[in-house]
This record gives C-alpha cells, structure tokens and sequence, in this order.
C-alpha cells in the first residue's frame, strides 16, 4: 500500500493549482504548485545559527574586526558590514543597511536584492534603471529572491534573468542558450554571486570579466578602464570593493572542473515521499552534511567537516597575516605623507596598496573561507601579502637617497 501512495504521489506532482504569469513574482503563488520547494524556500527565513566562518546571524563584523575599519577607510563598508542572511532576507538585509544613507547608491543595487528587477528593467530600460537612485526605487523593491529569479514560470526551466551576467557571458563568447542543465545551476547562482562594479555616468551594473574571471584578469580589467570604487581616505589611494566573488572562486576549484554546480551543494537533491527535488532552503553544506557532501564523499561527517575546517583555518591565517601587512602598508604611506612625500614620490605605494588589498578584499568578501577554491585562495593572499609588504617597503623608502 505505501508504494502504491508513493506511485500515485509521484504522478500527481506536481500538481498546478494556479497558472503562474509571466510577471509573477510572488513565491506563496508559485508554492501553490510546488509546495515541496516552497516549504524549503520559506525555512531561509530561520536563522540557523553560525559556523565558524559563516551562518546566518546577522553579526557586525566591524565589530569584531575594527581594523576593517581602515582598511576601507572613506567606503560605506567602514559603516556598516554584517554577515548576510537568506536568500528571503536579500532586499530587507539592503534595504536596513546604513550603506544606503551614507552614499546616494544607484538603483543599479537593486539588481540582485529584490525579484521586482526584471520587471523595473523592462519598465524603465536598462539605463535608466541603473542610474535612478536607489532610495528613489527603494519603495517599489519590496520582494527578496524569488521562484521568478531562477525559473521560467511556464516550464520551469533554469533561465537566467539578470542582464549584467548574460552581458558577460556573451562578452566572453559564452552562449547560454547552449547551457547544459548542470551548468544552469551555477550560472543561476552567478548572476548575483559576482564581482561587479557600477560603469560610467549611468551607473551601469557591469561584470569586470573583459580579461577573465580570476583576481589578476579583473585587475587588469579594471586598471584598463582606469576605475577606482572610492579613494582611501588615509593613503589617497584609488581603491576597489570587491563584492562576494563566490562565482569567479568557484570556477577556479577542483568542484568545478568536476562539474559539480552550486546547487549541488548548497540545494542538494531531496525526497519528499517518492518526489525527487532540489532543497530550497539554500544554506550551507556544512549544517546539511548528510545530503550536501557524503552524497559524492562516502566518507564520515566527521571527517568531511575536519577536512573544510583545516582549508578554512588555514585560509584564515593568511587573510590574517594580509591584514596586518595591510594594515602597516597604510600606516607607513601615512606617515610618509606627513614626513613630506607628494604623489609623484607615492605612486609605486599607492599602486601597490591598492594591488594588494584587492586580492586581500577577494578573498575576504568571497563566503566560502577559501574553500570553493582553496589552492587559488592561498596564491592569492599569498600575492596580497607580498605586495602590501612591497607597498610598505616602497613608503619607507620614498624620498631617501
């Protein structure tokens, strides 16, 4: 009798009590016909605590690290920088932050934080939505990450929805159309889990991936524009903020080259029943083990979770040591600066300053700890450790025979 329930359970789903629109938004509709991953969807609301190096309490990390302080000296992150909540939390989290009071943000912002994107784009046109300021956009942005984010409402497929990743894509000859299922589901998660930067007068969201997607081709690309994000308020530096790189990491790693996606991952395969889906409640693997990891790893949580630690501590020892090299990178151009040195003297500190400090910011604001890519996290600390000791080096030495 229960396979029988389990047969006709399977054949029933899913079952479409509502034909959802085009412009639907709305993840209680879409759950009206997918209940199972609606149900996942809703659990992004619960704050599941913290791991060592993530989680979803809402910490201040300025708090607990003041130098971060300096190091983004005169950008709204010196004001206000919390570990991020779930994917129901995206345009609330935005919306709370005092980044957007500090500095007029561009509606540009909005792109990744609220499902009414798409549909402001279409309304406004792609320029135009950039360039509005966002606390003028901010009142009709009411919806966080969305069913309509990831999926076509008429087949469920995977569909990418955000302009910025598919102008990307297609700069790098990339053909979505073309796109394999299995690589829908990272590309889905690319769309907002990327460096981007705001170009030209009208703001444009733009992914920086001209020269490829590792830390030295987005440099490259951003040195070619000339582009700076803000100007450290203690070194005069030309600075960038890189923002959660997790796509561009990730691509590096062995998970990748494997073809394990994102939602492999952080959605794994689920049964409610004799219904097979991908769990909604996206989180990450290291509270969901079971499903997440061992589903490819026949190995004990035990040591799977061992095994994530020792990439995380290690990585973490070396964002440490970039830190304090950072940190005395800017205090010996400081005091360059007040001993006499002008910019002419400075520019091979300050070009190093602003070197380092990138690859610093890519792994530091990449949510993985280094694990998405741990190879690549290390060689990249490792540069950002040699070039804020050579910035420090070339400040000292500024002006002395």
């Amino acid at each position: 009798m229960n396979i029988g329930e389990r047969k006709r359970e399977a054949l029933r789903y899913p079952i479409k009590v509502v034909d959802v629109s085009r412009t639907e938004i709305d993840p209680a509709v879409w759950g009206k016909n997918f209940p199972f991953e609606y149900d996942g969807f809703v659990k992004t609301k619960i704050d599941y605590g913290e791991t060592t190096y993530g989680g979803s309490k809402p910490y201040d990390k300025l708090d607990r690290k003041p130098f971060l302080r300096r190091l983004w000296a005169g950008n709204a992150f010196a004001v206000d920088y919390k570990e991020e909540r779930g994917h129901y939390y995206s345009q609330i989290d935005q919306a709370e932050t005092k980044r957007v009071e500090v500095v007029s943000q561009p509606g540009a912002c909005i792109n990744c934080h609220a499902a009414e994107a798409p549909g402001l784009i279409e309304e406004l046109g792609w320029v135009a939505f950039n360039k509005t300021p966002y606390n003028d956009l901010e009142s009709r942005a009411m919806t966080g990450s969305s069913c309509a984010d990831c999926h076509d409402p008429e087949t469920m497929a995977l569909r990418i929805t955000r302009p910025a990743f598919r102008h990307a894509m297609e700069e790098a000859g990339v053909d979505l159309a073309k796109a394999t299922r299995q690589e829908m589901r990272a590309y889905v998660c690319g769309q907002c889990h990327s460096e981007y930067y705001f170009k030209g007068d009208d703001k444009i969201l733009t992914f920086p991936w001209s020269r490829g997607r590792t830390i030295d081709g987005i440099e490259e690309h951003y040195d070619d524009y000339g582009f700076a994000d803000w100007t450290h308020r203690e070194t005069g530096a030309p600075m960038i903020k890189i923002q959660h790189p997790e796509f561009e990491l990730w691509g590096t790693g062995v998970h990748a080259q494997s073809g394990v996606a994102c939602a492999d991952c952080h959605m794994p395969y689920m049964r409610e029943g004799s219904v097979k889906i991908s769990d909604h409640w996206v989180r990450s693997p290291l509270v969901n083990v079971e499903r997440a990891c061992q589903t490819c790893h026949r190995l004990a949580k035990e040591e799977l979770v061992a095994r994530v630690a020792a990439i995380q501590d290690r990585t973490a020892g070396l964002l440490g040591r970039a830190e304090t090299a950072l940190i005395s990178s800017i205090d010996a151009i400081v005091a360059s600066r007040a001993a006499g040195a002008g910019e002419k003297e400075l520019a091979d500190a300050l070009r190093l300053h602003r070197s380092a400090q990138m690859r610093w910011d890519f792994v530091a604001s990449e949510n993985s700890m280094g694990f998405h890519s741990p190879q690549e996290a290390a060689r990249v600390l490792a540069e950002a450790i040699d070039l804020a000791r050579q910035a420090e080096l070339a400040a000292r030495t500024t002006g002395r025979p």
